[in-house]
């Protein structure tokens, strides 16, 4: 329930958005507003002020702004009427719906900037790796534990954020991969394997464990009755070595003790200033979601993060960027669908956002939340813009035609064009929406 109120309220803000922005432009023209809808079907509540009933509907998935005599070859009957005013205006009114979207996630990312913008300091920075674990595409290229990547894909000295993105881009294909090993460049291709498809991705799969700090990790605090407490490590305490690898991350630390299997290991532990040395036995326990990892019982110290406060001049400069590259990767992923580089599966519908959205809430602070608020908006606006009829983008290509042959289009080949184009938007909505179902694995047979 938690999880519906919240779709609910983010999409319903970005609906109200996109329509504001319609609604708004069409009444600086002159246009006539008869309603103002969020949500669709049913009217369930609302008021009437002047022309136009604002109103609540039944299904929340969406929103509508109907404008008087905006129907497709309708003749204008009046000086109000959508049709009666000139293309240059009803493409600025067709226009205005994304563009609200565009200014919402600049604005949300611009408040961030300014307020609290909290960045793990790793993501940034040079991709260094920690840790390889064995048997992992990334293993089968040669790279080791320490080497730093200086290419993948197209990227030239990757950030760890490059590096996440250009693999989600490129899941279960090959991809130019170098990195430096003593010195040396090593140019090479690496398999983006996962097999679970997007959802189950993720860099420690395909082998890739960041450096995500310079200093070893620090024992936070201890769970009982695990390895570390019986061990006797105490809060405070720093992992220097484990076998005489260093490890920087738990993660990396992690993925060492599954390749280990379990073994015995040696720990080198830092406590006040001294070197002291601790044998220890990893546990096979619960990591929280059904599964078990061979574990050593503690909660770390987290890694170094990047606070930003920002004057709202740069704010605004570093919101920019950051919705500037959002656009980039949607345009990039949209590309790819279509040459089938990226299958039309990683797309997520309303089940899918609404678990990004829980996910993205529960986490500690709300930079999570109104990051992918930001993105939602800034999809919404481009989808819109495609030039598909019935969507924005559609309407759009239509009025910039008729203006080059300054006559309109034949009035039955554009309904045609918008029947076919609604059945395609229906058969495109439930395939996504499908595709969300069958990743909650609620087809799946119970194992005994």
């Amino acid at each position: 329930m938690s999880t519906i109120l919240q779709l609910a309220v983010v999409l319903g803000i970005m609906v109200l958005v996109h329509e504001f922005g319609h609604f708004a432009v069409a009444k600086l023209c002159g246009i006539r507003v008869e309603t103002f809808s969020i949500g669709f079907g049913k009217r369930l509540f609302g008021f009437r002020r002047g022309d136009t009933d604002y109103r609540l509907s039944l299904l929340p998935l969406g929103g509508y702004v109907k404008m008087s005599g905006d129907n497709p070859g309708e003749a204008p009957t009046d000086p109000g009427d959508f049709n009666a005013h000139p293309r240059w205006q009803r493409i600025l009114v067709a226009l205005a719906g994304p563009f609200a979207n565009f200014i919402l996630a600049l604005g949300l990312m611009t408040g961030v900037s300014m307020l609290h913008n909290e960045v793990q300091e790793f993501i940034s920075g040079p991709a260094l790796t920690d840790y390889i674990p064995v048997n992992t595409p990334t293993s089968r290229t040669g790279i080791r534990s320490g080497d730093l990547i200086v290419h993948y894909d197209n990227v030239e000295n990757p950030t760890w954020e490059q590096v996440t993105i250009r693999s989600l881009l490129n899941l279960n294909q090959n991809i130019a991969f170098s990195y430096l090993h003593d010195g040396q460049r090593v140019d090479t291709k690496l398999q983006v394997e996962a097999k679970g498809g997007p959802d189950n991705f993720s860099l420690d799969r395909l082998g890739l464990i960041p450096k995500m700090q310079k200093v070893p990790v620090q024992v936070d605090s201890l769970e009982p009755n695990m390895p570390a407490a019986r061990a006797g490590l105490k809060p405070g305490d720093q992992i220097a070595s484990i076998d005489g690898l260093q490890l920087h991350s738990v993660p990396a630390l992690l993925a060492y003790l599954q390749d280990q299997a379990g073994k015995p290991a040696s720990l080198t532990v830092v406590r006040g200033g001294q070197s002291v040395p601790v044998q220890i036995t990893p546990q096979l326990a619960e990591v929280g979601d059904g599964t078990k990892d061979y574990r050593l019982g503690f909660r770390p110290v987290q890694p170094p993060v990047k606070i930003e406060r920002l004057p709202f001049g740069k704010a605004v400069v570093a919101s920019w960027d950051y919705n500037k590259k959002g656009s980039m990767l949607i345009v990039e992923v949209l590309k790819r669908m279509f040459t089938r580089q990226v299958s039309v599966r990683s797309l997520s519908g309303p089940i899918g956002i609404g678990q990004q959205i829980h996910q993205a809430a529960a986490m500690p602070g709300w930079m999570p939340i109104v990051g992918l608020m930001a993105y939602i908006s800034l999809n919404l606006g481009i989808f819109n813009l495609l030039p598909i009829p019935i969507l924005d983008g559609g309407m759009i290509l239509f009025l910039l035609v008729e203006s080059i042959m300054r006559r309109d289009l034949n009035q039955q080949l554009k309904e045609r064009v918008y029947q076919v184009a609604f059945v395609c938007i229906l058969v495109f909505a439930a395939m996504v929406i499908f595709n969300d179902i069958s990743k909650l694995d609620l087809f799946s047979k119970v194992k005994p």
